[in-house]
């Protein structure tokens, strides 16, 4: 397909399958326990990186489905015109690559794996994206009707479904590239 021809789901989708070759080039083969090891007691293991994005991503799951089944109700402060493009793109900046501080997490999203090497990290994130995949295409009609959605974490955090997607790619391109940071501190 050539890019001027794909709409914006397809690029995004293109993105996500992008991020999870990725995955599987870097971190396909390095073994289990590499992938649980940890570079020191305040850095998250590459399994942990990827664990919070299953998670984090997940989490706007529910939110889609309420979209499809036509639930959801938006936040009162989705209706204040300028506010969910401020606090988009707030939070935008702050899972961008570019952002060199350190974000802390809302607990909800922190990873849940921990040292159990049973768990396929890998094989559990590419299910994981071809899921996020599918819901992307299906919540296209509401990208393009510019529907307002909330956080997950928390009601009063707004922006548009659009800004959401995009959101959830950038986070996922921050958090491959800190477990390739990881990768690179482990090994040597």
């Amino acid at each position: 397909m050539e890019a001027e021809r794909m709409s914006q789901t397809d690029i995004q989708i293109e993105e996500i399958k992008q991020i999870t070759k990725s995955v599987k080039q870097h971190f396909g083969s390095i073994g289990q326990e590499l992938l649980y090891t940890k570079p020191n007691s305040s850095s998250w293991s590459i399994a942990e990186n990827l664990d919070h994005l299953i998670t984090l991503n997940s989490s706007y799951f529910l939110i889609f489905k309420k979209l499809k089944s036509g639930t959801f109700q938006a936040a009162f402060v989705s209706k204040i015109g300028f506010f969910p493009k401020i606090l988009g793109n707030m939070i935008m900046k702050s899972v961008s690559v570019d952002n060199k501080k350190k974000v802390k997490t809302f607990p909800q999203w922190q990873p849940k794996i921990q040292a159990d090497t049973s768990v396929d990290i890998i094989r559990k994130f590419e299910k994981h994206q071809a899921e996020l995949a599918n819901y992307i295409k299906e919540m296209e009609s509401f990208v393009e009707n510019g529907t307002i959605i909330h956080s997950p974490a928390n009601k009063l955090i707004v922006y548009s479904l659009k800004q959401a997607i995009e959101i959830i790619i950038a986070h996922e391109k921050r958090h491959i590239f800190q477990a390739l940071n990881v990768l690179n501190q482990i090994k040597a």
